[in-house]
């Protein structure tokens, strides 16, 4: 058992620093200082990509789309829909205002019919950074990052402010790295930092990649329970093992 915040650091090369991970359940900040979780620097949200399908769902039956066509959508077909369609926007009210920037884009639907969607496309993620929408209290993922970041003992924040990486199958909507950053830097206005974050192409999968590097390092070998251990002891067995 392994932080998946570390783990997505060791995707990228990295033992310390801060994960922003964008799951399907949740979502976390966690903050890693030379392979060593800070417990005051895990924050958790509760927005994430399944929550963002249900809200895509209602979103579209409010639109002047068909609506017979759109209550039969299933999950598979909404997360199809937001991976192809949706994007976090750069400037949320300018564009909610401004049909202008209502760009559509059309989806066909396994059953053949087409819809359109306009505003929804960035509707959809925004309450990655605004749960209010979802009527969720609490920070957006960006502050609960600056939040993590304050935890860093002075010694290692230049260290984990250079290395915030992104994770997580949520955080690949377009726009998604341009608006953590955004966030972060007017959140640091006046402090004389400027925030830069890293967003590999493969981050959808950097939990994955993590730990199959930290289980192939010579250091990891030890914590493995093995089949003889699993058939002789049980399950249980972990317990007494980790």
């Amino acid at each position: 058992v392994a932080n998946t915040g570390f783990l997505s650091l060791c995707a990228h090369g990295r033992v310390t620093g801060l994960a922003v991970e964008a799951g399907a359940g949740a979502s976390h900040v966690t903050c890693v200082c030379l392979g060593q979780t800070l417990r005051k620097g895990t924050l958790r949200l509760g927005v994430a990509g399944e929550l963002l399908c249900a809200h895509l769902h209602r979103l579209l039956l409010e639109s002047p789309n068909a609506p017979a066509a759109l209550q039969a959508l299933t999950k598979k077909t909404l997360t199809q829909l937001k991976k192809q369609c949706c994007y976090v926007s750069l400037d949320y009210e300018r564009d909610l205002h401004d049909r202008g920037c209502h760009h559509p884009a059309r989806f066909r639907m396994p059953d053949g019919h087409w819809i359109t969607l306009g505003k929804e496309r960035f509707c959809c993620p925004e309450p990655l950074f605004q749960p209010a929408l979802l009527q969720h209290s609490g920070p957006g993922l960006h502050q609960l990052a600056w939040q993590s970041l304050q935890t860093v003992p002075d010694h290692a924040r230049r260290d984990v402010l250079g290395n915030i990486v992104l994770a997580g199958g949520s955080s690949m909507f377009p726009g998604f790295p341009e608006r953590m950053c955004l966030g972060l830097n007017l959140l640091s206005q006046g402090t004389g930092v400027h925030v830069e974050v890293l967003a590999s192409p493969e981050r959808g999968t950097a939990a994955w990649v993590g730990g199959s590097m930290a289980a192939s390092l010579t250091s990891f070998q030890c914590a493995w329970m093995t089949k003889g251990e699993y058939q002789e002891h049980g399950a249980e067995y972990v317990h007494m093992k980790f």
